[in-house]
C-alpha cells in the first residue's frame, strides 16, 4: 500500500516519525513536504497536494499533518473525493476507517505525542470498512 505523507511546518516532525513509522512497517511512502521544519509554509497547499495525489490513484491513501490538524484536514477536505478524518485518540481512528472510509488521516504535530500518534496510524490503516449500512452514508458524503 502507497501512504502520501504532506505536511506544513507545525507537522514536519511528526510527519518524519510517521514516515519512518510507515517504511519500517513495509509501507511505500510518498512524501510530499514539506521538506523543513524551519520555514513557515501554507498548510492549505499540503493538505490540496495530499487530496489530489489521492484522488488521483498515485497513492491509496493519505496522512496529512499540521500544528494541530484542523487546517490540513479542512484544506484536504475541500478535495472532491476525500474524506479525511481528524483523530486525536485510537477510537477516532478505528471509526475513521470502520464507518467512514476516511481516505486521509489528519494529526495535529503539537497535539499529539509520538507515541499516541503512531499507534492511530496503526489503528487507521488496519481497520477495515464495514460497508452495509456505512456504505450508504459514505456515498451520501461523495455526493455533497
Amino acid at each position: 500500500m502507497k501512504i502520501a505523507l504532506a505536511a506544513d511546518h507545525g507537522g514536519f516532525e511528526l510527519k518524519e516519525k510517521v514516515k519512518v513509522y510507515l517504511l519500517d512497517k513495509g509501507y511505500e511512502v510518498l512524501d510530499l513536504g514539506s521538506d523543513n521544519g524551519e520555514i513557515s509554509v501554507d498548510y492549505p497547499n499540503y493538505g490540496k497536494l495530499c487530496g489530489e495525489t489521492v484522488v488521483k490513484g498515485e497513492a491509496d491513501k493519505g496522512i496529512v499533518v499540521c500544528g494541530t490538524g484542523i487546517g490540513i484536514s479542512i484544506a484536504a477536505n475541500k478535495v472532491k473525493g476525500i474524506r479525511c478524518a481528524l483523530c486525536t485518540n485510537v477510537f477516532m481512528a478505528e471509526m475513521a476507517s470502520k464507518h467512514n472510509n476516511a481516505n486521509i488521516l489528519s494529526l495535529g504535530g503539537r497535539v499529539l505525542d509520538t507515541e499516541l500518534a503512531l499507534e492511530i496510524v496503526h489503528t487507521w490503516l488496519t481497520t477495515e470498512f464495514e460497508g452495509g449500512r456505512h456504505q450508504t452514508r459514505v456515498d451520501m458524503l461523495d455526493c455533497i
